[in-house]
């Protein structure tokens, strides 16, 4: 018999994931996360770039911590994965690492806290995919605007054949009404 509640959180995960993809990114990546602010009744975007340090938990409570140097402190934030103050996470540069917990950056500065770009064929497969995938979700963005084009363009069309229509009807009306006139004198 399987855990109920591993079996519950694993169903909630899939379906936090189909809502929303987040892309594969680990510990020692590069990354922007766009978390949702709320102030008043407004809502609005902002970006947090930094160093995924950790990686900690796991299901529904699996969460990462970014670190970045604002104004010369550094900063740490924590972020649950699937919380639903986060917009989107893009990863903007792989790095190569050879630690878990990459704790050891909140001593180091400048160069030291450097960390090498990943060049291995695991990032290339993987930033190939997401071009893959990027490339499929513009083409889809294209064709609905062609779709939505034509359907324009098509009711457009509807519309001057039915004006069209209408005019024809009115000069008719007016001919007849003129040729009776006609007639009448």
């Amino acid at each position: 018999m399987t855990n109920i509640i591993e079996q519950l959180e694993a169903e909630q995960v899939a379906a936090l994931a189909a809502k929303r993809e987040l892309p594969e990114f680990t510990h020692g990546d590069t990354v922007k996360v766009w978390v949702k602010i709320r102030e008043g009744d407004k809502e609005r975007l902002q970006a947090y770039e930094g160093v995924v340090i950790a990686r900690s938990g796991g299901g529904i409570m699996e969460s990462f911590t970014v670190r970045k140097i604002s104004y010369g402190e550094g900063v740490e934030r924590v972020f649950p994965i699937y919380s639903p103050n986060i917009a989107s996470v893009e990863v903007i540069k792989r790095g190569k690492v050879r630690r878990a917990k990459l704790y050891y950056l909140r001593d180091r500065r400048g160069k030291s806290a450097r960390i090498f770009e990943s060049t291995s064929a695991r990032t290339r497969k993987i930033e190939a995919g997401e071009r893959e995938a990027a490339l499929a979700a513009r083409e889809a963005r294209e064709a609905e605007k062609i779709a939505a084009a034509e359907a324009f363009a098509a009711e457009q069309a509807a519309k001057d054949a039915e004006a069209a229509a209408a005019a024809a009807a009115a000069a008719a009306q007016e001919a007849a009404a003129a040729e009776g006139e006609a007639k009448s004198e």
